[in-house]
């Protein structure tokens, strides 16, 4: 994969070739960032950028090789499938291994191939759906970091730099980030690790502390206009809507592209759980919340992320100020009527509300009890005046 495949983020990626061009470049870097900002296409671009023994073998320098847009690519680097190349993923365990066995991401080195050749834009959902997880939350195991050690520990089979890329760190359990801190305290030679964070609070201190942190920003509206009419043939007017509703998430634009996108599922459980919570009709808001609890926890926390930002969009409607909301024009036909119902005096204690479902749904609590107790507090907060 080359920089070039790598939707914006021109600045992240000059400071990446400046490193190098420096002999400045760190043993461990954590690109941090939201969902859909390109971070595990900078790691991995930047990865290949590292290994690519062919371009220097014709005297290029590594930065010329960088800013080049060419197709000479090593084979094994276009494929991904260089020896010195080391992915690190969450997991799950699936009934068909055996009860002493640890997951680790070689179970799942095809699954994982498939899916990051077909692009580098991808949520934990399809990974999860791609391993064939049902109501399992994927997390890196402490067997990974013995993986890793192994693995790391052997010879650069091409004599150059060892490439260690680790998605998702902060659902390391707490076994395997000790480990983890012990091999970037004293990394094997030539080792590069490349954590690709979205919630960096969640990994150890001292983890965080012996890595060069960057921060990948959201991508410019312009960015993914531009990106949607050059490689997905959107039409501009199209092209322009869908920015504007991104929030800077190439993934975000991937799904509005979509017909019968999870959105619009989640924008109609909205919209049935408002109805009802003002009508207070408990008995239908159990079966709302017995719906809810047969998604897996994934699915579940991406409601409560959609719920979180449609409370706001619709908070800020009652401004009447269109360049402030951002949303589809299903979702606003409903923000005509209901946005008044969220208002300075409940804001606050909805966005509190949904924030502990979402903490209570990622400590594995029962899900049927979570959202109904959701749903009746969305009784009480919805009819509070201003």
């Amino acid at each position: 994969m080359r920089f070039e495949e790598v939707i914006g983020q021109d600045e992240v990626k000059a400071r990446l070739l400046q490193m190098v061009s420096e002999d400045r470049l760190p043993h461990a870097i954590m690109l941090c960032g939201p969902q859909g900002v390109g971070k595990l296409a900078i790691a991995v671009s930047f990865g290949c950028f590292l290994l690519d023994k062919r371009r220097e073998e014709r005297g290029e320098s590594r930065v010329e090789r960088g800013e080049r847009r060419e197709n000479s690519e090593h084979p094994m680097l276009a494929k991904l499938e260089h020896p010195d190349l080391h992915f690190t993923y969450p997991t799950i365990k699936l009934p068909s291994m055996g009860s002493d066995h640890i997951p680790v991401s070689d179970d799942f080195a095809r699954e994982w191939h498939q899916l990051i050749m077909k692009g580098p834009y991808f949520s934990m959902d399809e990974w999860t759906t791609a391993m064939g997880a049902e109501n399992q939350q994927a997390i890196i195991t402490a067997g990974e970091s013995d993986e890793l050690v192994r693995k790391l520990s052997l010879k650069s089979s091409q004599g150059g730099y060892k490439v260690s890329i680790v998605w998702l760190p902060e659902r390391m359990n707490i076994a395997c980030a000790n480990k983890l801190l012990k091999l970037i305290e004293e990394p094997p030679q030539q080792t590069v690790f490349i954590m690709v964070c979205e919630e960096p609070d969640k990994l150890l201190e001292t983890i965080r502390s012996r890595v060069q942190r960057i921060d990948v920003k959201r991508l410019k509206a312009e960015v993914i206009e531009k990106a949607l009419v050059e490689r997905c043939g959107v039409e501009e007017t199209q092209a322009h809507r869908i920015s504007r509703l991104a929030g800077g998430s190439w993934l975000k634009a991937m799904e509005e592209l979509q017909v019968g996108t999870e959105n619009e599922q989640f924008l109609d459980l909205f919209i049935s759980l408002m109805r009802l919570a003002y009508q207070r009709k408990i008995h239908e808001l159990k079966k709302w919340s017995e719906t809810m609890s047969t998604f897996g926890r994934e699915k579940q926390r991406r409601f409560l992320g959609y719920f979180l930002s449609l409370i706001r969009e619709n908070f800020m409607y009652n401004f009447q100020h269109q360049e402030l909301c951002y949303m589809t024009q299903k979702e606003e036909d409903f923000a005509c009527n209901f946005a008044r119902f969220v208002n300075e005096t409940n804001v606050l204690a909805i966005y509190d509300l949904a924030n502990k479902a979402n903490r209570d749904i990622g400590q594995n609590a029962n899900a049927k009890i979570v959202f109904f107790d959701f749903a009746l507090q969305m009784i009480v907060l919805l009819l509070q005046k201003q």
